[in-house]
Parts: C-alpha cells; structure tokens; sequence
C-alpha cells in the first residue's frame, strides 16, 4: 500500500505542473528558456522517483501509468512555453 500512496503524490506533483500558470506573455526569453529547463528538470526528478518506486516493488501498471501522465504533462508544457518562446525570438530577431 505505501507504493499506491506515494504513487498517489506524485500523481499530486505532475498535475501541479498543468496547474502552475504563470504569465508566460510577459516573460523575457531567458525566463522562458529557464522555465522549460524547470520543466525537464522536474520530469527528470519525477521519473527518477518513479524507478526508485519501481526497484521497491510497485504494480508495474501504476508505474506505467505514472511515467505516461508526468511525459504528457511536461510535453503539454514545454509545447505551452515553446509557443511563446519561439514567437518571441520571432519578433525580436526579425527586427
């Protein structure tokens, strides 16, 4: 059962990545640049758990289930910040 718990938090964890809305229009480049390397840095952390949970005998369907929510979380993200990025870049290099 302690496995299903801390699936459970991280579960809490990886939906607290869609949740945080930041105002990404106004932020600067190298804000957004360091917004997407929080985001990987945070998957990176979360799926290293994720394997720590796994080594200790977690149900492999959780498991797989955690490693899928936390990647189309942070895809769905870095895509959000990555629109704005590039648009950004767009303008401020096209003058």
């Amino acid at each position: 059962m302690k496995g299903i718990d801390e699936i459970g938090k991280l579960m809490n964890e990886i939906n607290s990545i869609d949740l945080d809305i930041k105002d990404y229009q106004n932020m600067k480049i190298e804000e957004l640049s360091m917004e997407i390397r929080i985001v990987i840095e945070t998957q990176y952390e979360i799926f290293q758990r994720i394997e720590e949970l796994k080594i200790k005998g977690t149900q492999s369907d959780l498991i797989k289930y955690a490693k899928i929510i936390c990647k189309n979380s942070t895809e769905r993200k870095i895509s959000q910040i990555q629109k704005i990025y590039f648009s950004k870049i767009d303008t401020e290099y096209k003058n």
